[in-house]
């Protein structure tokens, strides 16, 4: 499980989801859709810490991404290891001072061409990402 920490920066809710964004450590920004409103869940406030949490099957990677698309949650990162093995590749990526894995398929990594020291575009669609509070234990 990829673990990010922010402080949440913005809750936009309609019914009982809310967006929420977050402004990493390095001042990049994540969003998150969540099934939860500040008025039912009280450390979903402006300013407060988060654990942003999302699955490493749910990173994808871009080389060479142009134009526009729905992801919100698009980031920066050069591959540090790639770990291969029958139909699946993990690649390991530091994004901004932090470590963000990818589980994608060997084919995929192939037809990328990834290789150590790439500079890529990861990517997690915002309803793939959880939110703890601070309050939470690990």
């Amino acid at each position: 499980m990829n673990r990010l920490c922010g402080i949440i920066n913005g809750v936009e809710s309609d019914g009982s989801l809310s967006l929420v964004d977050v402004c990493l450590s390095n001042d990049q920004k994540l969003s998150a859709l969540v099934v939860e409103t500040p008025a039912r869940c009280p450390w979903l406030q402006l300013g407060q810490p988060v654990q942003v949490l999302f699955k490493e099957t749910e990173v994808s990677i871009a080389k060479n991404l142009t134009g526009d698309i729905s992801l919100r949650n698009r980031l920066p990162g050069t591959i540090r290891q790639i770990r291969t093995g029958g139909l699946l590749a993990e690649i390991t990526l530091e994004s901004l001072g932090e470590t963000v894995v990818s589980i994608i398929t060997e084919r995929s990594a192939q037809r990328l061409q990834l290789a150590v020291g790439d500079d890529v575009e990861w990517l997690v669609k915002a309803n793939e990402i959880s939110l703890r509070g601070n309050h939470a234990e690990s």
